[in-house]
């Protein structure tokens, strides 16, 4: 494997359970996909399209985002929103995010 295709790999890895944590806190306010993909973009958590969206739906089922579609517009719009399930389940995680960042400060101190 490339070191090129090693790195992204790793990176890839490293982002995959990231992401439900910035979705889950991102849609505190409703918000469509596409919408989502420029928010979380310009905040610095590029997702790839074909990433976001199955998740979107696979939180959805598992009860953690509900959804609603706006049909005021000329193009329909499903608008996603955590819901107190996820709101739980997002302060889980963000406390467990905050002790492996402390964690890996004082590991990278160590060295």
């Amino acid at each position: 494997m490339a070191d090129d295709e090693l790195l992204a790999t790793h990176l890839q890895e490293l982002r995959r359970g990231t992401v439900v944590l910035a979705c889950l806190l991102v849609l505190t306010e409703p918000n469509y996909g596409y919408a989502l993909l420029d928010l979380l973009g310009a905040r610095g958590f590029a997702v790839d399209a074909n990433t976001l969206y199955p998740l979107l739906r696979r939180l959805e089922k598992q009860g953690l985002l509900t959804s609603d579609w706006n049909t005021d517009e000329a193009r329909p719009r499903k608008f996603y929103r955590t819901s107190d399930a996820g709101v739980a389940l997002a302060g889980i995680l963000s406390h467990d995010w905050d002790q492996l960042d402390t964690a890996l400060r004082i590991l990278k101190g160590a060295s």
